[in-house]
């Protein structure tokens, strides 16, 4: 599943429908979606102390921010 999401995000980037800055944080968009499940649905932070639960917004939103910053990044390039 992995690899066929890859090449498809290679060919896109390849076929200039999209930048590869964006098919790049498109990728990564997986991570965060992996992030939220284990937060969410397996609540791998139920036992987490209360300082570490309120790191948990700030680092999805910091990663959400770092994704916008690469995928519109060739738009300032110039």
């Amino acid at each position: 599943m992995w690899c066929s999401g890859a090449v498809l995000s290679f060919a896109a980037a390849e076929a200039h429908k999209i930048g590869p800055a964006v098919s790049y944080a498109i990728g990564q968009g997986a991570t965060m979606v992996s992030a939220l499940w284990g937060v969410l649905v397996w609540k791998e932070f139920k036992d987490a102390s209360s300082r570490s639960k309120q790191l948990l917004p700030w680092m999805f939103l910091l990663f959400t921010l770092g994704l916008a910053a690469v995928a519109v990044a060739p738009l300032y390039s110039r």
